[in-house]
């Protein structure tokens, strides 16, 4: 008999360093273990905002760690992350809501980008450390993953609808209704209920939890 594949949903922004660790692992997990991986773009700020969460770097003691932590899991887990002190100062000075939205566009049109866009979104801003809010850095990052400038232009042109807005703002909202206070929030769906794992660290206790 063939299991039915557990369904295990990834809600991630690509302002977050640890989305990207989750990311990857579980694109690599999804081969060996017997899941249905589901990538859900969300608003980190949303999430922060709404469950009264605050940024780690806020705390000096925890920026200071954050910077040792996510070097480490970078070179344990292969990710290119490039990560200093400086990059907290960058998270809150871009604007990341536009490059949600164009994820969560092409998630509503052609998601068989949706892996690869968002890839590339991460590389630009935690490896090559460039703005990411900018329609024509966009537009670049959407050529990187291989979309056709037509389409490109058509998801930039999609960002200011109602459509995509109201999409991205549910998936925030389901995020947080699942209990979700920051990303990455993995959330599995095993024996008819929800299992949130929070952060890119709880991995080996979701394989556990779902029989891996």
């Amino acid at each position: 008999t063939v299991m039915a594949r557990t369904l295990v949903e990834l809600f991630y922004d690509v302002v977050s360093p640890y989305s990207w660790l989750g990311f990857e692992v579980l694109c690599r997990y999804r081969h060996i273990w017997n899941i249905d991986l589901r990538f859900r773009p969300a608003f980190l700020g949303g999430i922060m905002q709404a469950t009264g969460n605050k940024p780690p770097a806020m705390l000096p003691k925890r920026a200071e760690y954050m910077v040792k932590d996510v070097k480490r899991m970078a070179k344990y887990y292969q990710v290119p992350v490039q990560i200093s002190e400086d990059d907290f100062q960058r998270i809150t000075g871009t604007s990341n809501l536009g490059a949600m939205r164009f994820i969560t566009a092409i998630d509503m049109t052609q998601p068989q980008y949706l892996e690869p866009l968002s890839r590339e979104f991460w590389i630009r801003f935690w490896s090559q450390h460039e703005d990411i809010g900018q329609p024509e850095n966009m537009l670049a990052v959407a050529g990187q993953a291989g979309l056709s400038s037509e389409l490109s232009q058509k998801l930039l042109e999609m960002i200011s609808s109602p459509a995509v807005k109201n999409r991205l703002k549910e998936t925030t909202e389901e995020a947080i209704k699942y209990g979700a206070f920051g990303m990455p929030a993995v959330v599995a769906h095993f024996n008819g209920e929800p299992h949130l794992f929070f952060g890119s660290d709880r991995l080996e206790l979701l394989g556990s939890v779902i029989g891996e």
